[in-house]
């Protein structure tokens, strides 16, 4: 009856626009648990006497202000690192890292994406070196990057200063309010890309993100963050492999070195 409770309210969530279905079948597997452990300890509570509740439960109730105390602190700053390599040297690398041309949606179709998350598009820069403001665009909105590092043809590093929602749920309606989407929980801080030479003229292609979840369990949410940012940057790096080995000088929006 337990189970079957939380299930009829994530519905609801979903039927009035609050939650969708990619959400709700993250949070499932970590709520239904808790749910089904709460719903046996009500029911063995139910035949004890009220007496023998009120001492079981007073060491519990003392404990939950240190609770929301630990609930307080700032999330952890996490890393995602992933690599690849690249059939060209760096010098021709660098520029598409800087400002990478449109991602054909059909190359590489994964469900991750499928399902609303964010899509990574094309990447533009506005300057050159150090201040420059690069713009990543994703298909809820982009990136804004200031470049705190650039050092051709090796490191390209930045903040972030503004993101778009991480997903566009789905859901029975156009437009769903979820406020995890729009209140900053998943918050991009920072990335990079270093490129390292290697032998036979090619480029080892390294993305790293930096980024904080502030929702509980932070670990739990933390290993679907960091499957998402790996495919973002898969989806990025393998894109701009293909443009770096093309016979042809690739079309980017850079300036130069």
């Amino acid at each position: 009856v337990g189970v079957v409770s939380q299930v009829a309210g994530a519905m609801l969530l979903l039927l009035f626009a609050a939650e969708g279905v990619i959400c709700l079948t993250m949070a499932l597997p970590l709520a239904l648990p808790a749910g089904a452990l709460g719903a046996a300890v009500g029911r063995s509570l139910a035949g004890v006497e009220p007496d023998a509740v009120v001492r079981s439960l007073s060491v519990p109730l003392l404990v939950l202000p240190l609770m929301t105390a630990a609930e307080a602190e700032r999330p952890s700053l996490r890393q995602v690192e992933t690599r690849v390599v690249v059939d060209a040297p760096p010098e021709r690398v660098w520029d598409i890292v800087v400002a990478f041309p449109e991602i054909p949606q059909n190359i590489e179709r994964s469900w991750l994406f499928d399902t609303g998350v964010a899509s990574p598009l094309r990447a533009r820069i506005e300057g050159h070196g150090v201040g420059a403001v690069r713009h990543c665009e994703f298909t809820t909105g982009a990136f804004v990057e200031p470049v705190t590092v650039w050092n051709p043809p090796h490191h390209l590093a930045f903040d972030v200063t503004s993101q778009p929602e991480p997903m566009t749920e789905l859901s029975f309606w156009r437009h769903v309010h979820a406020p995890h989407l729009v209140n900053g929980t998943l918050r991009s801080e920072r990335g990079e890309f270093r490129l390292n030479r290697l032998p036979g003229g090619k480029t080892e292609l390294v993305g790293r993100t930096w980024y904080r979840v502030s929702m509980e369990p932070e670990q739990y949410w933390a290993v679907w963050v960091d499957v998402i940012v790996h495919e973002v940057h898969l989806r990025v790096l393998r894109h701009i492999a293909r443009v770096a080995a093309s016979p042809e000088r690739p079309q980017v929006n850079a300036p130069k070195s």
